[in-house]
C-alpha cells in the first residue's frame, strides 16, 4: 500500500507538470528515454542522419551508454532527485513530436500526448523466453491499481518495434496491443552484427584488452539475473570444474548483472575474466561458445551461427516464478543441461545443435537484416 501511495503521488506531480508543458507548442524534436540504451543509440544515429530533429536523451539510472556530445544533442539525467533536470525532462516529453522508449516507464500512464505525437517502444531485447508485461506472473501479487497503470502505459505506444512474428505475437499478448501497432522493421542494435568493419574493429579492440584470446577460445557465460544470486559464490557454474576441464584450450568470460559481485580474477589467473562492464554484443563477436539460460541473448548470438548451451539448473523453480512464453525445450536452440557434469560433457563432445540455431535465427531475426535502424526511421519520419 505504501508503495502504491508513493507511486500515485509521483504520477500526480508528473501529470500536473506534463499538462502544463503541453500548453507549449510541439517542436521538431525527438526525445529518447534510455534505460538500456543500445537500441536507442542505433536509432538516434539514424534519426540524425535522416532528419533535422533536435535530439534529447533522457538517461535513467540503469543506462550506462556514454552518448557522445554533439551540437544538436541534449543529454539529461532523468532522476527525481535532480528536480530541475526532472522538470526539464517532462518539458521535453510534452513538446517533442517523436518519443522513443526502450523499457517500461510508469510515467507514461499519465502522459496524454497530443494527437500529432508518435510514441515508439523499442524495447531492450530482440526476443523473449520468460514472460513479461500483462503475462508476468508477479502481477497477481500487485493491487488492481497497478494492473490498470500497466495497461495505461502499454496503451501509450503508437508502435512497438519487432524483429520477428514471434516477437510480434509476444508483444500483443504482453502489452495487449493490436497488430496495427506492430512495426516490423527489425531490431536496431542487431545492425551491428551485419557491419563487418565495425565488428572487426570491436574484435581487434578486445584482442588488445585480452591478448590471451588470440591463443585460446572463449566460453562466454551470460546468465539471467536472479534476485537470490548477489555473490559469485552463489552462481552455479563451478569455476573449479571449468578450470580443471577447459584451462588448456579455453578462457572463461563472465558477463554478469551489476548486482553480482565477481571479484575472482586473481583466483583463476588467465582463465576467468569478469567482462560484465563490456558491451555484450562485442563479447558475442569473440565468443566461441555461449552458456546462458533464460536470457534473450541467444536471439542475437544466433545471427553469428555459433554454438550455445543452456545451463538451466533451476528450470522448474524459474518457470513457476516467472513463466515461459512456450515450453522451454521448444524455444531454445541448443542442448539443455541441469548440472556441471552434463555441461562439461556437452562442451567436450561438441554436442551442439547447429541446424537448429540457423532455424532459430531465421525465425527470430526475420526482419533484422542489417538495415533495421534505417527502416525504422523511414517508417516513423517519412510518412
Amino acid at each position: 500500500m505504501v508503495r502504491e501511495a508513493a507511486i500515485s503521488i509521483y504520477l500526480f506531480a508528473f501529470r500536473v507538470l506534463f499538462e502544463f508543458f503541453k500548453l507549449f507548442p510541439l517542436q521538431e524534436k525527438t526525445t529518447f528515454v534510455a534505460s538500456f540504451g543500445r537500441n536507442i543509440l542505433y536509432t538516434l544515429r539514424e534519426v540524425e542522419k535522416q532528419t533535422n530533429h533536435e535530439i534529447v536523451i533522457l538517461k535513467t539510472h540503469p543506462c550506462n551508454i556514454q552518448f557522445k556530445k554533439r551540437p544538436n544533442r541534449r543529454m539529461i539525467n532523468f532522476k527525481t532527485v535532480h528536480l530541475l533536470n526532472w522538470m526539464r525532462s517532462i518539458y521535453h516529453l510534452a513538446t517533442s513530436e517523436k518519443i522513443f522508449v526502450d523499457n517500461y516507464f510508469g510515467f507514461l500512464a499519465v502522459t496524454s500526448f497530443k494527437s500529432e505525437v508518435t510514441c515508439v517502444q523499442l524495447w531492450h531485447a530482440a526476443g523473449a523466453i520468460k514472460q513479461f508485461g500483462l503475462k508476468d506472473l508477479s502481477i497477481e501479487k500487485r493491487p488492481e491499481s497497478a494492473f490498470k497503470r500497466f495497461k495505461s502505459v502499454y496503451q501509450r505506444f503508437n508502435y512497438v518495434v519487432v524483429g520477428s512474428e514471434k516477437m510480434a505475437h509476444i508483444f500483443k499478448e504482453g502489452f495487449g496491443i493490436r497488430n496495427k501497432q506492430i512495426l516490423r522493421t527489425g531490431i536496431p542494435r542487431t545492425d551491428f552484427f551485419y557491419d563487418k568493419e565495425t565488428t572487426k574493429k570491436a574484435a581487434q579492440a578486445l584482442c588488445s584488452y585480452f591478448p590471451i584470446i588470440k591463443e585460446k577460445k572463449v566460453i562466454l557465460y551470460a546468465p539471467t539475473y536472479r534476485d537470490n544470486e548477489l555473490d559469485v559464490q552463489e552462481i552455479k557454474l563451478n569455476m573449479d570444474e571449468m578450470y580443471k576441464h577447459f584451462k588448456e584450450d579455453y578462457v572463461l568470460f563472465l558477463s554478469l548483472h551489476p548486482a553480482v559481485k565477481a571479484d575472482i580474477n586473481n583466483a583463476y589467473p588467465e582463465f576467468v575474466y569478469d567482462v560484465s562492464s563490456y558491451n555484450i554484443n562485442h563479447m558475442l563477436i569473440i565468443a566461441d561458445i555461449l552458456i546462458t539460460d533464460y536470457s534473450s541473448i541467444p536471439v542475437e548470438y544466433a545471427i553469428l551461427n555459433k554454438p550455445m548451451v543452456f545451463f538451466a539448473y533451476d528450470i522448474d523453480e524459474y518457470a513457476e516464478a516467472r513463466g515461459f512464453w512456450e515450453t522451454y525445450e521448444d524455444m531454445v536452440p541448443g542442448p539443455i543441461v541441469e548440472n556441471m557434469n552434463q555441461l562439461i560433457e556437452v562442451i567436450k563432445k561438441k554436442d551442439f545443435h547447429m541446424k537448429r540455431i540457423k532455424d532459430f535465427s531465421n525465425e527470430w531475426n526475420r526482419y533484422s537484416n542489417g538495415q533495421s535502424s534505417e527502416n525504422l526511421v523511414k517508417a516513423i519520419y517519412m510518412k
